[in-house]
């Protein structure tokens, strides 16, 4: 006997292939993430819970809710419907040469900026700080931007605070020099060391928001495994905002599975999955 569409009898509310194609458009429309279609029944368990939230009994009233474009639920929503993999020093192969590019850049004399635009719960933020520290010091002229949409890992990223086998895989000198351990309660957890958190400014961040606050020029630009979630129009639309916010000699780091062939115009490739400006002379306002 055939068991096709048992799932759909068993969920908590009614959730129909219109019900997620509207999804689709509005999370896509709202912060550029392409859904597929095998990503249904992840949508439902995550967005079931706002709906257990909200005490509402049908997606159609969610959906509703989500109609007004400025509802304070789209932060939630999206919240919901982003994923958040990370680690301490994750693709490990990018931080030699942005330890590389940064002696190569301190030798101007000039602070230098980084944007993280993907911080997530921290890791990554936290990692480049590391690579600062042990690149030019404790004391280097150095400021990171770290923004994400999701407000929530976003708080957490701020607080800096993680189980202690979230470092487990840092070497013990590592694990020392840049984390405290808690003692009694808080046993088990580990606090990144208020020297290493004060070089990062945390802050929520939208890409596809019509303006951005923060201006350039960057010399590094940390865009990983974030251009998976947005289709190839929306990525190209994003790249052509970074271009001008980068500096002549930057570096843009992508993630593993990420390749901007389709901005060659825009962006060359410099080494593995990380980017250079194609034409550093057409970069408004380089200087």
């Amino acid at each position: 006997m055939s068991n096709a569409g048992t799932h759909e009898r068993v969920r908590e509310y009614p959730f129909t292939d219109r019900d997620f194609g509207h999804v689709k458009k509005l999370i896509y429309r709202h912060a550029g993430i392409s859904l597929s279609d095998g990503k249904q029944d992840m949508v439902y368990s995550r967005l079931a819970r706002r709906l257990r939230d909200h005490g509402m009994t049908s997606f159609s009233d969610y959906l509703d809710l989500l109609a007004d474009a400025d509802s304070p639920e789209w932060q939630s929503c999206t919240n919901a419907l982003t994923t958040n993999l990370t680690s301490f020093f994750r693709e490990a192969h990018h931080f030699p040469l942005l330890a590389e590019h940064l002696a190569m850049r301190a030798a101007s004399g000039e602070p230098m900026t980084i944007w993280c635009c993907a911080a997530s719960t921290g890791e990554e933020p936290y990692t480049i700080a590391m690579t600062v520290a042990e690149t030019l010091g404790d004391d280097a002229s150095a400021r990171i931007l770290a923004t994400d949409v999701d407000t929530d890992v976003l708080a957490r990223a701020d607080a800096g605070v993680y189980d202690l086998d979230r470092i487990a895989s840092l070497s013990a000198e590592r694990q020392r020099r840049f984390f405290l351990r808690g003692t009694g309660p808080h046993a088990g957890s580990v606090k990144v060391r208020p020297e290493l958190r004060r070089t990062i400014s945390f802050k929520p961040l939208n890409l596809l928001d019509e303006r951005w606050a923060m201006r350039g020029p960057f010399d590094v630009i940390m865009c990983r495994n974030v251009m998976i979630y947005f289709d190839k129009d929306t990525q190209r639309r994003i790249l052509e905002r970074f271009a001008p916010l980068l500096r002549s000699d930057g570096l843009l780091f992508a993630g593993h599975s990420e390749s901007f062939f389709h901005a060659t115009d825009l962006f060359k490739l410099r080494g593995k999955t990380v980017y250079q400006l194609a034409d550093p002379a057409r970069r408004h306002g380089a200087r």
